[in-house]
């Protein structure tokens, strides 16, 4: 199992599409740069001369969160996207070459080679996730001088990344178990049609939540229920931005953070729908007929 775990990150890596990815990570947070520390130049003029009154705090506080916002936001939707184009091909893409032919006919289960196959994804996507949401948080934090910086503890940090890190998990579980009966691609197509669905889903919440219309609200937690990846990326921001108990709440999460807020419970359960799709693709795969 551990074998297969290993072998899966080379392989993984040693893709054209990984490299690709990379590449257009680093360009990614080049520009999140360039652009934090002209807008971070720029506002510590303006702040100059206009002084430091209540308006200009706030307005500091909204502009800086919601360029913090974007990053994170743009930064779980590459994850998101590697997740799904690594996972959804991991089983199908063995069946349709044969190589899988050659992976049964040694020693191993074909629960251990799909575990095998979880484990080497998810352990290199958490640790993709958890790079790029610190790179955000110290490019936001260091280039943009001290009017873009936020005050967000180590505490709030580690507690939003461990979250931030739970939408890879859930996604190459479900990528995985749609790769143990569909093809690459229709596999593919069903995950980002959900992927986008579950964003959606988000959006209509917390539309419900700001007009009081509890029909909405309803809606988007019962997609929360279907798939839990913006549950995650809201309850990553409150957890980041201390909105809970921070009067400045509105002014500092903006459209980015959440205002109808997922619960802790909604965490255990999106763990909890992990643990069982992969528990569920070990059995769609040992019934498969290959």
């Amino acid at each position: 199992m551990w074998t297969i775990g290993k072998l899966t990150i080379k392989e993984m890596v040693s893709k054209r599409i990984f490299l690709i990815t990379i590449i257009m990570t680093l360009i990614f947070l080049a520009l999140y740069g360039t652009a934090i520390y002209f807008a971070g130049k720029e506002g510590a003029e303006e702040v100059g001369n206009a002084g430091q009154g209540t308006e200009v705090v706030l307005m500091q506080q909204f502009i800086a969160s919601q360029l913090l916002g974007v990053g994170l936001y743009f930064s779980s939707f590459i994850t998101a996207l590697l997740a799904i184009m690594a996972s959804v091909s991991s089983i199908s893409g063995e069946v349709a070459s044969h190589q899988i032919d050659t992976w049964l006919m040694r020693p191993i289960s074909r629960s251990q080679f799909v575990l095998g196959k979880f484990i080497g994804l998810a352990l290199l996507m958490i640790a993709y996730a958890v790079s790029l949401f610190f790179s955000i948080i110290l490019l936001h934090q260091g280039i943009g001088a001290d009017w873009m910086a936020l005050d967000i503890s180590l505490a709030q940090m580690i507690k939003a990344v461990s979250v931030f890190a739970i939408q890879p998990f859930v996604l190459i579980a479900f990528g995985l178990l749609l790769s143990t009966r569909m093809t690459t691609l229709n596999a593919g197509i069903v995950a980002i049609i959900l992927y986008g669905a579950a964003f959606i889903g988000g959006f209509i919440e917390q539309f419900g939540a700001v007009i009081e219309k509890a029909s909405l609200v309803n809606i988007g937690i019962i997609m929360s229920l279907v798939f839990p990846i913006d549950s995650m990326y809201r309850k990553m921001t409150i957890l980041l931005f201390d909105t809970t108990d921070n009067p400045l709440s509105m002014a500092q999460g903006g459209m980015f953070t959440s205002i109808s807020v997922p619960g802790n419970v909604m965490i255990w359960y999106a763990l909890l729908y992990g643990v069982v799709a992969v528990l569920f693709s070990i059995y769609s795969f040992n019934k498969r007929d290959v």
